[in-house]
């Protein structure tokens, strides 16, 4: 039966996110303002919103749900997630946003289009692959929105599923990044309070680390090893696990579009290292709540329910066999939907402006207003939210299965790109264009081997994707005319990092 005192909790703060939309829409007055909350993010702001972009739905869901499928041997992704937003400021944040100030770049193709020359060609293909993988990777999203619901709540998994993207469709069409700024200020808080109050109770529910720990070894020792002989995570695989985490969340498009919103790059000095202990604590925390579910199933303390991705189901309901108050329960309801939502949240509006700017204003209609251009990110935004809700409708057997793949295809298309074009003079138009489409085609190719368990890859699908991608760039650009001196030096290329 619900409980009304759970619609409540959880229905305020809906509105109030909605409330914040409706707020930040006043601010709004250009598509600078909508798309980059006006270039104007302090530290906290900017820190919090790179916090949020990262932490997601997978770090509340997926990250417990993991650790209590495999154990110890996924412990990396707790130093290599937080790591990427150290990696996305230093290696891209620190040149880009400098170019963005003088150039006025609205997105990265932007970028890409001042670097390598290519207007037309280089624009459509990274604008069009930064929305499928961000598309691929809502999906996720919403299917933890939706468990949360589901849990709360008792509803069927398609109905928790429509509230869900209502709601963040809502406040981010109107607000911009404005409002995706502040809710996730305000939800990034609210996780971590949450986080340290709620985990450090279901592991001592479990009985503390030193009894996790003998009950996951006595069960299967590989569960207490840094990595697996064999099957998942070997030490090759781990490997390719830690570079795809770092690298390809430091230049997923909802990630590195960040860096150009941000008001002084004094501000990148602190940032990487505050955001790294935030975000490392909390997704620590979360992965031993995770091995504790293993002692709490075990033990018949809690029973995950059975559905095809009940792994994922192992804080939640960690934390409702620990502290059974429904009040707690509904609070709980609004941290998980909080961190879920700062990605979701993200991730839309990313799509919204890479169809308005880089495909609408920029190849289809290079006449249309900005008027114009916001009404059309507005309905891309929507028409995301419609088209990622049904690719969530039917979710994999683990919510990380599915963010991974979105990861994979981001770090395979864009990191050769994105390194080659800022760090690596010879690299050229054709170099970037071959990179980034062997990047895309690869890794969906070989992510469909891994899905369809076609063969066993000693490694994340990712891995063949990058490599094609490098020697696919290293190749094509050494082959083809160099880039002009002028446009290197303007576009700041070469090995060096500096401070604008």
């Amino acid at each position: 039966m619900i409980d009304p005192l759970d619609v409540a909790i959880v229905a305020t703060y809906l509105v109030a996110m909605i409330g914040i939309g409706i707020w930040a829409s006043r601010k709004i007055h250009n598509l600078s303002d909508y798309m980059l909350a006006g270039r104007s993010l302090g530290f906290w702001l900017f820190t919090m919103l790179m916090v949020g972009s990262v932490c997601s739905g997978m770090s509340l869901l997926g990250v417990s749900g993991l650790g209590y499928n495999y154990g110890w041997p996924t412990i990396w992704e707790q130093i290599f997630v937080p790591l990427s937003i150290a990696f996305c400021i230093i290696f891209f944040g620190v040149k880009i946003n400098g170019l963005a100030k003088k150039n006025g770049y609205l997105t990265v193709q932007d970028y890409f289009v001042h670097r390598f020359e290519s207007p037309k060609a280089l624009r459509s293909l990274s604008a069009v692959s930064g929305i499928v993988v961000s598309m691929i990777y809502l999906a996720g999203q919403y299917t933890a929105v939706s468990i949360v619901l589901m849990w709360i709540f008792n509803l069927p998994h398609w109905l928790a599923l429509i509230i869900g993207v209502v709601i963040v469709t809502i406040y981010t069409v109107i607000g911009g990044l404005y409002a995706v700024t502040w809710t996730t200020l305000i939800q990034g808080l609210m996780l971590i309070a949450g986080v340290l109050i709620m985990a450090p109770l279901v592991i001592l529910k479990a009985g503390g680390f030193t009894r996790i720990n003998e009950v996951m070894s006595a069960g299967n020792p590989d569960f207490v090893q840094p990595w697996v002989g064999s099957g998942v995570f070997t030490l090759p695989y781990v490997v390719s696990f830690s570079l795809l985490l770092m690298i390809g969340l430091a230049c997923a498009p909802h990630v590195i579009n960040n860096v150009l919103a941000v008001k002084d790059t004094k501000m990148f000095k602190w940032a990487p290292l505050v955001a790294f202990l935030i975000y490392g604590a909390v997704m620590f925390l979360l992965k031993f709540g995770g091995f504790a579910g293993i002692v709490l199933v075990k033990e018949g303390v809690i029973q995950l329910p059975q559905v095809k991705n009940a792994s994922d189901f192992v804080f939640i309901y960690g934390i409702q066999s620990t502290i059974p108050n429904i009040v707690i329960w509904g609070v709980f309801a609004v941290v998980v939907l909080a961190a879920v939502m700062s990605t979701t949240d993200r991730l839309m509006l990313t799509i919204g402006t890479y169809f308005s700017w880089d495909i609408y204003k920029n190849i289809l209609k290079p006449g249309a207003s900005d008027k114009q251009v916001l009404r059309v990110s507005q309905i891309s935004v929507a028409a995301a939210a419609i088209i990622t809700m049904m690719l969530a409708l039917d979710p994999p057997a683990m919510l990380v299965w599915l963010i991974w793949a979105g990861i994979g295809i981001m770090f395979a298309t864009f990191s050769v790109p994105l390194l080659a074009g800022l760090y690596w003079r010879r690299a050229t138009k054709e170099g970037a264009l071959a990179s980034m489409a062997c990047g895309l085609a690869f890794s969906i190719i070989f992510g469909a081997v891994t899905y369809f368990k076609i063969a066993p890859l000693p490694v994340h699908f990712s891995m063949f994707g990058v490599v094609i991608a490098l020697i696919a760039m290293v190749a094509v650009s050494i082959a083809t005319k160099p880039t002009p001196e002028k446009v290197l030096d303007d576009t700041h290329t070469g090995w060096f990092i500096q401070l604008n």
